[in-house]
């Protein structure tokens, strides 16, 4: 089991918005469960917005009025028989915080007042729901999660992605029809935010050292150009200093083994991956003078399989197979990922990780 704090550092290399001097308080915070760090990070980041403005946008608005003012429905009007009552069915834009962002944090602050948190959160997330007052809840099955991020509403792209993980992650619902607060994120949720927490780690830590770390896109390597319906290729990580490449696919699973007929192995579909990836690679970078490109299958540790670290030859390329623990303190973390870097991409320990 991941402790509760590390999450919140997972998620901060997530979501980077939380490294900034208003979230730093929460590190020091004790957490019994998921929801109560969700909770809290929520509780402070709606605060920073509110003193910024809730987002607003023009909202399409259809009512009877007796002062008319944009798109007057006649149709609507007659069959409504407002006309009786001096009134037209007119539809127009209202500049309102009525928002699709905005439905979403009180929906996901409603959901976490039924939940088990301590009091005194309940009583900060009231607080803040007074500032929601024009502001509907959305049935969390409806919510339309691809929303696209500019930079009007940059301030918003962490608090929707935890409201996603209350949401979607922690939410489960029972026999009775009723919902409840699970203590632990399954293991889809935790995927995303350990392959996010790798690149973010990377990206912030290294990005001094000429390290470049990308959710890299590349191409199936044909010999006559035809690509027609070939999926693309991406990377949960690449790694590039210089002439080094690693290639890591992150993998969060209960069980990191396969066991056949007594013997023990790794996934043969993870290996054929991670192969795939680091040929392809090569051969993009066969016209420029470069290292061999290496690969990592890179499993959070788990309980039943423990710790391992192979490592093997394979025409002419290094794959590493290992586990990353995430059970100590986040000063452990922080050394299984500079030893990383430093093997593979002979670049110095990082000294100063945050």
């Amino acid at each position: 089991m991941i402790p509760v704090q590390n999450v919140y550092y997972m998620l901060s290399y997530a979501f980077r918005t939380l490294n900034e001097n208003g979230y730093k308080s929460i590190k020091t915070e004790e957490f019994h469960n998921i929801g109560e760090l969700c909770a809290s990070i929520l509780i402070r980041g709606v605060s920073l917005q509110l003193k910024r403005g809730l987002g607003q946008e023009y909202i399409s608005e259809t009512e009877a009025l007796s002062s008319p003012r944009g798109r007057i429905d006649i149709s609507a009007s007659i069959k409504d028989r407002t006309t009786a009552r001096g009134q037209l069915v007119c539809t127009f834009d209202e500049f309102s915080v009525n928002t699709h962002m905005n439905r979403i944090i009180k929906t996901t602050f409603m959901y976490l007042l039924k939940s088990k948190i301590s009091s005194t959160r309940k009583k900060e997330i009231r607080k803040l729901l007074v500032f929601f007052g024009d502001v509907d809840t959305i049935d969390r099955h409806l919510i339309n999660w691809s929303i696209v991020f500019n930079r009007n509403n940059q301030s918003y792209r962490m608090l929707i992605g935890i409201c996603h993980l209350v949401l979607k992650g922690l939410l489960q619902t029972q026999t009775d029809g009723s919902t409840k607060m699970m203590d632990f994120l399954d293991d889809q949720k935790m995927h995303t935010i350990y392959e996010k927490f790798i690149l973010g780690y990377y990206n912030t830590e290294y990005k001094h050292q000429n390290v470049k770390a990308s959710a890299a896109m590349m191409d199936w390597q044909v010999d006559d150009g035809y690509r027609e319906m070939l999926p693309k290729m991406k990377t949960d990580i690449t790694l590039t200093c210089g002439d080094k490449t690693l290639i890591i696919d992150a993998k969060y699973y209960e069980h990191n083994l396969s066991e056949h007929m007594g013997k023990t192995s790794f996934s043969t579909n993870n290996l054929y991956q991670i192969f795939t990836y680091v040929k392809t690679k090569e051969n993009m970078l066969s016209k420029v003078p470069h290292d061999k490109v290496s690969g990592m299958l890179l499993y959070a540790q788990t309980e039943q399989n423990g710790a391992f670290n192979k490592e093997y030859q394979m025409m002419g390329n290094r794959i590493c197979v290992r586990t990353l623990d995430l059970s100590g303190d986040f000063v452990s973390i922080r050394k299984q990922l500079d030893e990383i870097a430093a093997k593979y991409l002979q670049v110095n320990v990082c000294e100063n990780s945050s």
